[in-house]
Formats: C-alpha cells, structure tokens, sequence
C-alpha cells in the first residue's frame, strides 16, 4: 500500500492556483487564515462587524488575485489588504461620528438620555483602543497576529525603524494605562 497523502499546498501554492481563478484554492485560503483576521480586526476595536470586514478582505484578495506576487509571505499581501478594510471603515465610521456629534450640537437637549460614561474595569480591549490608531496597528500585527517587525513595515509601508519606535512607545503607553489604574 502507497502513501497517497498529499501535503497541504502552502499559502504560495494555493494563491498560485487562485490567480488562475480556481475557487476551491481560494476557499482553502479563507479556511486557513480566517479566524487570524476576524483576531486582527477584533484586536483593533471592531467589535459588532469583523465578519463583515473579514469578508471584505477576501472580496479585495480574489479582486486582486491576478495582481499578486509572491516577494514577501502571503500573510503579508493578507495584512496589508486587511488593514486597508479598516481604514477605509474607520474613516466611514469617523465621517459619521462627525456628522452626529455636528447634529447633536445642533439639536437642544433637556437631559443627557443618559449618554454620561459609565465606569468600567480596564481591560486589555479597552487598553488597546485607547492608543493612537497607528500605534495600535503595529501592537496588533506584532503581539496578536505574530508577525515580524519587517512583515510589519511592509504591511504598513514603512522603515523597520519606525516600527520598533512604535510599538515601544505603545508598550509604554499601556504600561502606563495600566499603572494608573
């Protein structure tokens, strides 16, 4: 009796295949790196529609299927794809928190309907969504999603340098979130 078994095609080998329009390639790309990015999204304050961003980002990689190369790891291309759905849905979200705090300000209130904070315990969500969106970023691909501080410039797009200075500093702003609690 032969050993059939085939081993699994890395994520090269299937984008290969997925270029070339094969669906089912593609469905093994979702599969394996699905749960890691609804992770990134999670980690970097989506809280009611990773899903929807998580598809988004695979809407993106089969739309870009043909104009990918394989210079850098696939999670790489994933990442810098990824971070480009939240962008463009923080933006959304950032024109809209605009336009109501605008009609708020606009409309007279007798009572706060009771939008007054209410006090919470510091957790490390809350901790994270507290940082600078681009420190957050780098924290997130570094400690969350496991990727090398050159993935992670070449995610963002920027020098390796800057990706250290950002994730010390973000290091030392939560150390001090956490300090002051």
């Amino acid at each position: 009796m032969s050993d059939d078994i085939q081993p699994e095609p890395d994520d090269f080998a299937l984008m290969a295949q997925v270029q070339n329009g094969n669906e089912q390639a593609f469905r093994r790309l979702v599969e394996r790196h699905q749960r890691s990015l609804l992770n990134f999204f999670a980690r970097m304050g989506v809280s009611n529609h990773g899903e929807d961003l998580a598809q988004e980002t695979f809407i993106r990689i089969w739309k870009y299927r043909r104009k990918y190369e394989p210079r850098a790891k696939f999670t790489t291309f994933l990442y810098t794809l990824a971070r480009r759905v939240w962008l463009d849905d923080f933006r959304r979200k950032s024109r809209f928190r605009l336009f109501a705090e605008r009609y708020r300000e606009a409309m007279p209130s007798s009572t706060d309907g009771g939008m007054r904070r209410l006090t919470r315990e510091l957790d490390i969500q809350s901790a994270l969504d507290s940082l600078p969106p681009k420190m957050r970023e780098v924290l997130v691909l570094a400690v969350h999603q496991g990727l090398a501080y050159d993935e992670i410039a070449a995610v963002l797009w920027i020098p390796v340098g800057t990706v250290k200075s950002r994730v010390f500093n973000a290091l030392a702003a939560l150390k001090e979130t956490f300090h002051e609690t």
